[in-house]
């Protein structure tokens, strides 16, 4: 029990996820006194598994700008394995493959977006220990840590919070980072919620870690012809079904892995599937499997390891994220969907954002609610962009030259927006100056992957519209899929080089002659927003020298 003597710290954090114990050691790293608590305990499982190129590049600008190394081993599929633990695997694509009910799979309805051999491979992180690893992380760097603490109250006055625990320990932060997620005692406590969540998409889940799940390369049967360049078992897997999909994410896949391990997670629109009363989610998962017989074979002997999860709709979101000296970060602001796997880079998106104002703030006492006004108009960008994506391509699962569209949508600016990204930190290497990165806040439209390009805005808005014209009747799928098709490929800021506007390039898959290329063309025959990006990159790879091949 709390002996009654308060304790003080700059910064409180909830939640000792990924999400809480990155900016607790952020912060501690930059010499603020750090408290995280959490009401369960490390190792455990979590779900956002499946690394993207933008989140890596998020990891490395935490780790330098930041001054916490350890941050930038996560980004590597080989360091985390060698540095974490030898339990994570590979992430080379992400595949899609369609599915009718009680139908072989139409080899020809796929499509696969490898990520460029020239980056750094990506990984499947096995949470339960890159999670452990990061709060230990935080220890050493000074942050005082409590595992199976609850917090009971949270008191906020002009000065700061006081937070007490259920077992009457009390602690005094002057802010406070809620980094809980859906159960959140801040937004419960300031009524925060928004019922229902403004979000159009809708899903609930059922997932789990199986071991023995058979690679889809060998239970497809696909013709040679229609095989992906990358084997699907390299990558992210994703089987689309009408209104829903299943993600399979191996942790066995990488030669360097000794986990066996592979994680499973069903999602389903809520109101096409609604969850069964008296049917246990094995019982539900089954009755899925007899359904999609291809799907079916992969887990042929498969057995799950742990308990099943089973959620009702995953969409939550809140009226606002920030206050006078409190923040309601990542997934406890909100959540959409696992779809195209951006939880994690949009949380360490927030963590920089946050951070750096957290800083300022101790340094000169200012925590008022307008100093943090970006971390909440980024918060809702974030969320409000992927839900049009999100939404958007579920809607297209029923009908594949629609899907085919936007999957282009998606993958054709995964590149520009990493490259934002590398410019500003290519910069920093050579001077390590901080306004490289705060000058990639400077948009009217915070939350979306490439802020800078109205194009893309604009394209973006045009496919969420469009989808649901189909959805509700108004447009036939061949038609919905032309009006996108047309954006794309008419666009000056779509890169060609890839295949992206040619809709017979189902499987996307860049070699080092396609990446000279596409800088060849992003130089000199690309839109003027593509043009500007790339030469804000090239010219950042000039200033940094030799330097620059040691940064990835």
């Amino acid at each position: 029990m709390g002996s009654g003597k308060v304790q003080h710290c700059d910064v409180f954090v909830l939640g000792s996820g990924l999400a809480g114990s990155t900016i607790a050691t952020v912060l501690a790293a930059q010499g603020a006194e750090v408290v995280l608590v959490d009401a369960a305990q490390h190792p455990r499982m979590a779900i956002g598994e499946s690394q993207t190129p933008q989140l890596a590049e998020w990891l490395h600008i935490l780790a330098e700008r930041y001054k916490v190394p350890e941050l930038a081993s996560l980004a590597k599929v080989g360091v985390t394995n060698r540095v974490v633990g030898p339990t994570h695997g590979v992430k080379v694509h992400f595949g899609f493959v369609r599915h009718d009910v009680g139908r072989e799979p139409d080899p020809a309805e796929s499509t696969q977006f490898a990520i460029p051999r020239v980056l750094a491979q990506n990984s499947h992180m096995f949470r339960q220990d890159t999670d452990s690893w990061m709060f230990h992380t935080a220890v050493r760097y000074g942050v005082r840590v409590r595992q199976l603490w609850r917090a009971a109250d949270l008191d906020f006055d002009g000065d700061g919070v006081t937070v007490t625990g259920v077992n009457g320990e009390v602690f005094r932060a002057r802010f406070l980072v809620d980094a809980s997620g859906f159960r959140s005692l801040l937004a419960e406590k300031f009524d925060l919620r928004e019922k229902p969540a403004r979000f159009k998409h809708h899903s609930r889940s059922l997932f789990t870690h199986f071991i023995g799940v058979r690679p889809f390369d060998e239970v497809a049967g696909f013709p040679r012809e229609h095989r992906p360049p990358v084997k699907w078992h390299k990558g992210t897997m994703h089987h689309m079904i009408d209104r829903g999909w299943l993600w399979i994410i191996p942790f066995n896949n990488y030669k360097k892995s000794k986990n066996p391990l592979v994680s499973v997670g069903l999602q389903l629109d809520e109101r096409v599937y609604p969850k069964p009363a008296g049917v246990s989610p094995q019982e539900e998962f089954d009755s899925f499997l007899d359904k999609y017989p291809a799907i079916k074979r992969q887990f042929e002997g498969a057995r799950p390891v742990r308990e099943w999860v089973s959620t009702d709709r995953l969409q939550y979101s809140s009226r606002k994220s920030v206050g006078d000296r409190w923040c309601l970060m990542s997934h406890a602001a909100g959540f959409i969907d696992p779809l195209f796997s951006r939880g994690l880079s949009n949380t360490m998106e927030v963590v920089d954002a946050l951070a750096s104002r957290v800083l300022l703030a101790l340094e000169d006492g200012d925590f008022s609610e307008e100093r943090f006004a970006y971390v909440e108009k980024l918060e809702a960008g974030l969320l409000d962009f992927n839900d049009d994506l999100v939404n958007s391509a579920v809607i297209s699962f029923s009908h594949f030259p629609l899907w085919n569209a936007v999957f282009r949508v998606w993958g054709c600016f995964i590149t520009p927006g990493v490259m934002r990204l590398t410019g500003a930190r290519l910069r920093y290497a050579v001077d390590g100056d901080s306004a490289h990165f705060q000058a990639l806040e400077k948009t009217t439209n915070p939350g979306l992957w490439w802020p800078e390009s109205t194009t893309f805005q604009r394209i973006l808005e045009v496919t969420a519209e469009t989808c649901e014209k189909y959805e509700v009747g108004e447009l036939t799928g061949d038609q919905a899929a032309d009006i996108i098709l047309k954006l794309v490929q008419d666009s000056p800021e779509v890169n060609p080089t890839f295949g992206w506007k040619d809709p017979a390039t189902r499987f996307v898959a860049p070699n080092t002659l396609d990446v000279a290329r596409f800088v060849r063309w992003g130089l000199f025959s690309a839109g003027p927003d593509m043009r500007k990006l790339t030469r804000f990159v090239v010219s950042g790879g000039l200033k940094a020298g030799p330097r620059a091949r040691k940064l990835f």
